[in-house]
């Protein structure tokens, strides 16, 4: 009797553990899409200068080369760098960007759309962190609203 007990709990934490895995191959929901017209980087003071410009040239010049062969709903992009630190690590050369992305719509001004995420990247040249650091961050915006990585 209690190796019937046993089979049967062994065999329900079976039937468990397969319907838990097979949610995490099931199809996954379909991702919003925007047509993003513009962005604006925005940040505290203290900001490199060249972070800023370069997120905001590479975003851009996303957009721009993004065509939509569908008619979605019109955004555009709010991009506020929260904060960085560089230097971290052993050999001082990871850098992590904190990044807060609002896709506000043309038509009305609201936001229908919020994202925010931490970029971390390596930088053997402290010279060039900011330069990486932006293509890092264009490109996690690049994909989270699915922009064309090219240009025209």
């Amino acid at each position: 009797m209690n190796w019937l007990r046993s089979c049967f709990c062994r065999a329900a934490l079976v039937c468990i553990t397969l319907t838990a895995c097979a949610s995490l191959f099931g199809p996954k929901p379909a991702t919003p899409l925007y047509d993003v017209r513009s962005a604006v980087v925005l940040s505290g003071p203290n900001m490199p200068a060249e972070l800023l410009s370069g997120i905001n040239d590479r975003v851009n010049a996303a957009i721009n080369a993004t065509v939509r062969d569908t008619v979605l709903p019109r955004v555009v992009l709010t991009i506020r760098v929260i904060s960085i630190q560089k230097g971290l690590g052993f050999q001082k050369d990871r850098n992590v960007a904190k990044i807060s992305v609002d896709a506000a719509s043309v038509e009305d001004g609201s936001v229908i759309a919020v994202s925010a995420f931490d970029v971390t990247s390596m930088a053997a040249d402290p010279k060039l962190a900011d330069e990486i650091i932006a293509e890092d961050v264009a490109a996690r915006i690049r994909s989270v609203f699915s922009l064309s990585g090219r240009s025209r």
